[in-house]
């Protein structure tokens, strides 16, 4: 869950990221845009201030210079004194003066500017009019157009105030030469230009607002792909989280699937998942190695699906190969939880769970630091669930018992920083007087005896009488009487009439003595004698002629013993023995 849930996490970061830098990438390249725009429609205003202006001196050069009337806007030329004809008088004797091209194109971008603040001159490196004097960018400028022959334009400061500065070249035609053809022109060179510059103030405001509608249009987008990441982080955060604990839900009820097939150890896993939590608590482990090594306890058995049930259900000591078999499941449970992504993290725990400090335990032998800590945490609380429950052979200590001998375990069995915590985590859990492996139900009672049922007979066993007589004194047996059936020369019926007869008739035998008795302990300890427990006294003589019945032609005697549990102190088999011998 961590796992997958740190996926979204970084991949909600990643879209944030991803999708900021997008929105901020349209944004800047928006604004870009837009300043472009306004760059591009000045020059264009530029050079449609310019081409008109050059139409209008292109019409005058064609008719070589027009004739005005001599006015304070329009005096003589005193530039062109060398023209004989600069100035004549018409025939209702009104003087007139000659204007040129670049005169009237000088008054042309006047007026221009004026009205529009388009500034505007002719220029030329070789001047004819001081005023039209080139400063320093038209100098620059004029240099490159004669060496391109193309127009010239770049933006730059003017009393601090940006403009667009656009300077397009005059080509001399023959029709200039009239007025300049003693600065040394020839027809076809560059003799000059018009520079305008365009106040960008105007054009950039326009920008400026344009950029703000824009920007709020992707702050808005933006706004909305945020909602779109966080609510695809919610949905599938949620997603996953049903996904887990469906998952979750599934492996902890095959869990509970396997602790049922094992009545006597059922809730183990919760148990030991809960101690391994308050023992990571108490070693300030963080929220996450908590939850990793609960999940870990809850799991950690999960491998016993693969143990067989003649072996995983059996509730008396186990055999050397059978132990072996149980062994197994540790391998199995770090098999299986090892290839599930969400549960790759506890794997590891969970492998090493019945390993030692001293290096005696299983399945690698491992000690000490070669042995990961939160395994360590497990291989305490395994145990310490493990002394605090009741099991078939061996009763449940207490708490104070229990962390003592863990104590003297420390470095041989136990991780010495572990059981510092766990001395101090575990000495006040309460638990439940109830956990135990021995069973309670009948039905309990009846799986947890079909290890201890005689193969022949079908009745309890030898092994059984005596886990019986051990824990009598408790609830859940409590028997008051011993009814010993000894039945005689059953040797010779089967010499005579085969082993296969014989167990024929231990059946029937057994059967008729089930019907007899109220009791359902009924057991075979040896070939031919069984053993009978009641809480009350039997009245066998009553129904002796029934049992009798049954071994009737076969010269096999019965006899029948009763003794009572308390008086004689009968706790094991081997008193019981010596009554009835």
């Amino acid at each position: 869950m961590k796992y997958k849930k740190n996926l979204i996490d970084k991949m909600t970061i990643f879209a944030i990221v991803l999708w900021s830098v997008v929105m901020l990438g349209i944004s800047y390249i928006s604004v870009i845009n837009d300043y472009e725009y306004a760059d591009a429609l000045a020059y264009h205003e530029a050079v449609v201030s310019t081409k008109k202006d050059l139409a209008y001196r292109s019409w005058v050069a064609s008719h070589g210079g027009v004739y005005v009337p001599i006015t304070k806007r329009t005096p003589p030329n005193p530039y062109l004194t060398h023209i004989k004809n600069r100035d004549v008088k018409t025939m209702s004797n009104k003087k007139l003066t000659l204007m040129n091209p670049a005169y009237t194109l000088s008054q042309m971008m006047a007026d221009y500017s004026e009205l529009y603040g388009t500034k505007g001159h002719v220029t030329s490196r070789i001047l004819m009019n001081p005023i039209n004097k080139a400063d320093s960018w038209e100098i620059k400028a004029l240099k490159e157009a004669e060496r391109t022959k193309k127009s010239v334009y770049e933006k730059q400061l003017i009393n601090n105030e940006e403009y667009l500065r656009y300077l397009d070249p005059l080509v001399s035609q023959k029709s200039c030469l009239k007025c300049h053809a003693f600065q040394g022109y020839r027809e076809g060179d560059i003799r000059g230009g018009v520079s305008v510059s365009v106040p960008l103030k105007e054009f950039y405001s326009k920008a400026y607002e344009n950029a703000m509608n824009d920007f709020k249009i992707v702050l808005f987008i933006y706004v909305i792909g945020m909602i779109v990441i966080f609510y695809g982080r919610k949905f599938f955060t949620t997603m996953l989280r049903n996904k887990i604990k469906n998952y979750e839900q599934h492996i902890y009820s095959l869990v509970n699937i396997i602790e049922k097939r094992d009545s006597y150890t059922a809730g183990h896993s919760k148990r030991v998942a809960q101690y391994c939590a308050i023992i990571a608590k108490e070693m300030n482990y963080s929220s996450r190695d908590i939850d990793s090594i609960y999940r870990a306890g809850m799991l950690h058995d999960i491998g016993k699906i693969s143990t067989p049930d003649s072996i995983l259900l059996k509730p008396g000591r186990l055999s050397k190969l059978e132990f072996e078999i149980i062994r197994e499941h540790v391998v199995t449970s770090y098999e299986i939880l090892r290839d599930v992504d969400i549960y790759k993290d506890i794997a590891e725990i969970v492998r090493h769970h019945h390993e030692k400090y001293d290096g005696s335990g299983y399945p690698n032998g491992l000690k000490g630091d070669e042995i990961p800590m939160l395994s360590h945490i497990m291989i305490l609380a395994d145990a310490f669930d493990a002394m605090t429950t009741n099991r078939i052979y061996k009763n449940r200590k207490t708490i104070e018992i229990t962390l003592n001998e863990i104590e003297e375990l420390s470095e041989v069995q136990f991780h010495p920083l572990v059981v510092k915590a766990s001395l101090v985590a575990l000495k006040d859990i309460k638990l439940d007087n109830q956990i135990s492996q021995r069973p309670h139900t009948k039905l309990e009672k009846e799986r947890f005896a079909y290890f201890y049922s005689d193969n022949i007979s079908k009745a309890y066993n030898k092994d059984y009488l005596e886990y019986v007589l051990v824990y009598n004194h408790e609830e859940m047996f409590n028997f008051k009487y011993v009814y010993s059936i000894n039945l005689h020369n059953f040797t010779s019926y089967n010499d005579k009439y085969s082993w296969s007869k014989g167990d024929e008739l231990l059946k029937n035998f057994t059967e008729e003595l089930k019907s007899v008795y109220s009791s359902d302990f009924i057991f075979r300890v040896y070939g031919d004698d069984f053993i009978v427990l009641t809480k009350e006294l039997f009245d066998l003589e009553k129904n002796m002629y029934k049992l009798e019945n049954v071994l009737k032609n076969s010269d096999i005697k019965l006899s029948c013993k009763c003794f009572e549990i308390e008086k004689y102190n009968i706790k094991n088999i081997d008193v019981l023995e010596k009554l009835t011998s």
